[in-house]
């Protein structure tokens, strides 16, 4: 990869989409590594760490911004402007983090219409709102008109929008993760390194979880499922799911460190599925049967039954990504807000 004119150094960027903003704060956990973005990349625009316009990246050639690092997922019309915008700009677009990649926590937001999410936004018990108002893409004041993003139908992934060269996962990635992906292309850019295959995951592995997890593993004979703090005590050498914890390790790409089991917490998913999974919500719910103690349909039911939330359990991070995408309400949405 070549360098830009100006100050002979490449551009970065970085994007703050639909997310709640821990992705940018865990590039800062990076500690002294964000120095060094500093002195081998000029930032042109991360506006959560500067001032910076939209009209200054439209300024910009097009592909001369060499790395764009892209956090949050699609949920209305200004995250699917920028993302349209930064592909054109970039050389490099990478989805970084779980919301980016498979649509994260705001994914599940694609189980309601938009009149459901605004009706829980705007007229809950917790809302004063006697007027009954809602956000309008455009309105007419006596100063002009007003305009606001419009709200999408359903979540979107990035790479759902525009091309995805690279996928960093994680919920937000680990510091020590980004730190190496960083180094990496620092290493690329001037030429010392060569840059894996496009599509890849950068940053993790390959398997899952389980084979990072320390905790042992036996026969696994499930007889009910349950939360954490609803059991006596736990084993703290002993395989989560095997104690009837709904841990999403079998289906969860490794990388992490297992370090949700290493602390008593099952792991629930936010690295995205291990390399194979087309479907990570039916992986799991595979995984999760074959380890029930019982023979009969009707019985492994019974147990899966147990699990207290299906669609959290299964698509926390994974639903906009997923096979199913969105619930009937989304899909059928009309257009009102």
């Amino acid at each position: 990869m070549s360098a830009t004119p100006g100050n002979g150094k490449p551009k970065f960027a970085m994007y703050w989409a639909a997310s709640c903003g821990g992705c940018d704060i865990a590039v800062l956990n990076t500690g002294a590594k964000v120095l060094e973005v500093d002195a081998a990349f000029d930032v042109v625009f991360w506006p959560v760490a500067m001032d910076a316009k939209y009209r200054d990246v439209e300024a910009l050639p097009d592909g001369s911004i060499a790395l764009t690092l892209f956090s949050g997922s699609i949920r209305n019309s200004e995250n699917e402007e920028l993302a349209h915008l930064l592909r054109r700009k970039s050389q490099l677009l990478v989805a970084f983090g779980s919301c980016a990649g498979e649509g994260c926590i705001p994914g599940l937001a694609n189980l309601s219409s938009r009149s459901a999410i605004f009706d829980a936004s705007y007229e809950s018990v917790s809302t004063d709102n006697p007027q009954h108002l809602r956000p309008l893409p455009s309105v007419t004041v006596p100063e002009g008109e007003l305009h606001i993003p419009e709200f999408c139908p359903t979540v979107r992934t990035l790479d759902q929008v525009v091309r995805v060269d690279y996928y960093i996962p994680g919920c937000p990635p680990e510091p020590h993760q980004i730190a190496a992906v960083l180094d990496l292309a620092i290493a690329a850019f001037a030429g010392r390194a060569e840059l894996p295959p496009a599509g890849s995951v950068l940053g993790a592995g390959h398997s899952t979880v389980c084979d990072e997890c320390g905790r042992e593993r036996h026969a696994k004979t499930i007889t009910s499922f349950a939360r954490i703090q609803s059991l006596p005590r736990l084993d703290p050498t002993l395989c989560l799911l095997e104690q009837g914890i709904p841990c999403n390790g079998p289906a969860t790409r490794d990388g992490c460190g297992a370090l949700c089991p290493a602390a008593g917490a099952q792991c629930i998913g936010c690295y995205g599925p291990a390399d194979g999974v087309v479907d990570f919500g039916a992986r799991l719910m595979s995984a999760f049967a074959s380890v029930v103690d019982a023979s009969d349909p009707a019985a492994i039911d019974r147990v899966l039954d147990g699990i207290p939330d299906p669609a959290g359990q299964f698509y926390r991070f994974n639903l906009a990504k997923s096979l199913l995408r969105a619930g009937r309400a989304a899909w059928a949405d009309d257009g009102k807000q």
